[in-house]
């Protein structure tokens, strides 16, 4: 029930509203210093067309002047194509349907994370027999009002309605939100709906009502908006021939030096482009065990080249896998740029591949593990992946359907953890810019034509969320790594640390509370080190005694 008193929504964590945001100076800097000066090359390109033509200066140029007015046109009839393009995403989305009942699956287990009375500050780990605990075992039952758990809840969910009061959200707007988050389609009246649609919605609102200690007004909220991704109009920021043209020189031109200096190969598998290096000699059975790289969001190998420059230099014995992803890189000549793998293809293609280079056997565990036993030496190792922000999607979903093929895994800013409350979707693609990190991420990241389609036509919470349970060896420092900075401006990362270690995650979960998105992968920093400690330290088996393995948490890093 609802509490009749304002001073007890008031006092409720869920009633009050987010501190207002202004803009610091770094938001200006940015802002005059780099958005303006790319944004306008577009406008100007098609006002010095115009000018020249009407004028008719044009053929009074001199070379230079109509070198200026040729690349001037190209930025013109560039902006049309860009344009037609962001037309074109601006359409519906193309995302399969889910399994119905899959997605009952995960609103279920959605609504049970939090509910185990587990600690993330006193879980005894050494202690516990438990390999898998906490909240799968749990039952949605009715909390109260102002139990902790229920307040928390609320607080967090939310945050798809743009982060309103709670008691602001009637039954229609979360219907709305709910009927988007299983059947990602509009919400129609609700007679006019299915029976079995009805029914589901009946049911999970329910169950909110449950978790969140709460009922629902009926009817809706004109004030209230519920933010549905894949639905909302996309958000996308014009910009000019001249920085895609800088962005794939660049790539190509370390394209070549890596193939130069470092003897790696580029190659396409079925439609995914990757960059190989393997050691000569290197026996799948008895060589040191692959490494395959995530990458995130940005500009691809221009962004990553240091990180992966750093993998050639300092793992020289070991396989070395990137897969490349053009439809966030900022790729646009590439023809899959609009055209990004979904979960399924994207991981039976990535697991073929490594099926194909003899790095891990694509097969069911239970089979490879049979297969183990009768001929150890004839099964390869598996790999080892290592996920950065946006790659960590892709890193989950090789965990979901081929777990046995990922031996070892590095979560590095990961973004695939706790992305159900909604933190990620509106810190990203939500959220007015306010520093000058934010504003860099927003208009050089987020609003750029191909990472906006991907985030806002094709993002599917369900399969890009992963839950510790299917996570192989989660709580195995030798087996699983996380880093997260706690000033992460794109994730909670107080909330993924506080899921995390709710389960049990201590040894292998290092934590810088200063640090940033993407300061873990910095030349020389605190986070890098670890990250290649770990990376590079002789593997051992798994154990359940405390001494079998250096405690290898790190809540604070140390001073560099």
């Amino acid at each position: 029930m609802q509490p009749k008193h304002a001073n007890k929504l008031a006092a409720d964590l869920a009633e009050q509203l987010a501190p207002s945001r202004t803009r610091d100076l770094s938001f200006y800097v940015v802002l005059f210093a780099a958005v303006i000066p790319l944004w306008s090359i577009v406008p100007l390109s098609w006002a010095f067309v115009i000018y020249s033509l009407r004028s008719g200066k044009i053929w009074t140029y001199a070379w230079a002047g109509r070198a200026l007015f040729a690349a001037a046109l190209c930025e013109v009839f560039f902006s049309v194509h860009h344009y037609s393009l962001a037309r074109f995403i601006r359409g519906p989305h193309s995302l399969p349907p889910n399994k119905l009942v899959e997605l009952q699956q995960a609103f279920n287990r959605v609504l049970k994370s939090g509910l185990a009375d587990l600690s993330e500050d006193g879980y005894d780990e050494e202690s516990l027999d438990d390999e898998r605990p906490g909240s799968p075992a749990e039952e949605i039952t009715t909390l109260r009002y102002d139990d902790p758990r229920a307040v928390d809840f609320r607080n967090n969910l939310r945050t798809w309605f743009g982060k309103v009061p709670w008691s602001q959200i009637h039954k229609e707007d979360m219907y709305t939100w709910l009927y988007w988050a299983i059947f990602n389609a509009p919400y129609a009246p609700f007679d006019s709906l299915p029976k079995s649609h009805q029914t589901t919605l009946k049911e999970v609102c329910q169950l909110i009502e449950a978790r969140s200690g709460s009922t629902f007004p009926e009817g809706s909220n004109p004030s209230v908006r519920a933010l549905r991704l894949t639905l909302d109009p996309v958000s996308v920021v014009w910009r000019p021939l001249v920085w895609y043209l800088g962005v794939a020189l660049s790539n190509y031109l370390l394209r070549r030096k890596m193939v130069r200096k470092w003897n790696v190969e580029f190659g396409t598998y079925h439609g995914l482009d990757y960059l190989i290096r393997i050691p000569p000699g290197w026996n799948a059975h008895t060589g040191r065990r692959p490494i395959v790289f995530m990458h995130g969001l940005g500009l691809g190998l221009t962004q990553y080249n240091r990180f992966i420059t750093h993998l050639l230099r300092n793992a020289p014995e070991h396989p070395l896998l990137v897969p490349l992803h053009p439809h966030v890189s900022q790729e646009i000549f590439h023809p899959r740029f609009l055209r990004p793998m979904g979960r399924r293809d994207m991981a039976r293609t990535l697991a073929g591949l490594l099926d194909k280079l003899g790095w891990a056997k694509w097969q069911e565990k239970a089979e490879s593990e049979a297969e183990a036993e009768a001929d150890p030496a004839r099964v390869p190792m598996g790999v080892t992946m290592i996920s950065h922000s946006n790659g960590s999607f892709a890193h989950a979903w090789m965990l979901k359907h081929y777990p046995a093929m990922v031996t070892r895994s590095c979560f590095i800013d990961p973004v695939t953890f706790c992305s159900w409350e909604g933190d990620l979707c509106y810190n990203f693609v939500y959220r007015p810019a306010s520093t000058g990190m934010e504003l860099v991420i927003k208009f050089f990241v987020g609003g750029e034509l191909g990472v906006a389609n991907f985030l806002q036509r094709h993002f599917d919470w369900y399969a890009n969320s992963l839950w510790y349970e299917e996570i192989p060896n989660a709580r195995d420092p030798n087996k699983t790594m996380f880093f997260l900075g706690g000033k992460d401006a794109i994730v909670n990362a107080d909330r993924v640390r506080r899921y995390l270690m709710s389960h049990g995650i201590r040894k292998n979960l290092w934590y810088d509370p200063n640090g940033r998105h993407g300061q873990a992968m910095l030349r020389g920093s605190p986070g890098q080190k670890e990250i290649f400690r770990w990376l590079l330290q002789t593997e051992k088996p798994s154990s359940s005694s405390p001494s079998s393995s250096k405690p290898s948490l790190l809540l604070s890093p140390p001073s560099s």
